[in-house]
């Protein structure tokens, strides 16, 4: 059985190899697939967490959940539903498993690139919205924040991101993967 469970969307993606060489004493699980949005991970959160019996579990997603659609600007999971699948993963995952659960903040877009380049929007005041309801969420659950949105704008955000405003490039991945390991590190 894993010790570990990484969830998450394609952020994690990046960073999930620099957090295996990080950890090179730890199993890690996690999906194949991009983990999505909020109701796609709250939909397959047995499948993918309490399966594995892990002793962490490390969860990030929100840039899925906070998409624009350029003509009507409604976003993909609405902030209160957002609110409300968050709250339900955390609290199942307390419930269900002994895990110790970590919440990684969601990372900073360029919104002028990512507009050039995408079908629709991600909006950085959304981002900062949808990470102040996640901190809250998991202040009153008392769950450990990962705070990626911090590690990425303090490192420089546009030297990080590729041009499509969202992704990271290979030195961002690097910076994630690490920063992703050290909380894990410190929760073991």
């Amino acid at each position: 059985m894993p010790n570990v469970v990484l969830i998450g969307d394609s952020i994690r993606m990046g960073y999930e190899a620099t957090v295996r060489a990080q950890l090179p004493n730890l199993d890690i699980w996690s999906p194949k697939q991009n983990g999505g949005d909020s109701r796609r991970i709250r939909e397959n959160l047995d499948a993918w967490a309490k399966a594995h019996t892990p002793q962490i579990i490390h969860i990030n997603c929100g840039l899925h959940d906070l998409k624009k659609d350029f003509e009507t600007g409604t976003p993909s999971v609405p902030l209160e539903e957002y609110r409300k699948n968050v709250t339900h993963i955390l609290t199942h995952l307390q419930k269900e498993t002994e895990a110790t659960l970590i919440w990684a903040l969601t990372t900073p877009v360029n919104e002028s690139w990512h507009h050039e380049r995408k079908g629709f929007d991600r909006l950085e005041a959304d981002v900062l919205s949808y990470n102040q309801a996640t901190q809250e969420i998991c202040n009153t659950l008392k769950i450990p924040v990962n705070d990626l949105y911090a590690v990425v704008n303090n490192a420089g955000c546009d030297t990080l991101l590729k041009p499509d405003g969202v992704h990271f490039n290979e030195t961002g991945c690097d910076l994630l993967g690490k920063a992703v390991a050290q909380i894990i590190q410190s929760q073991i």
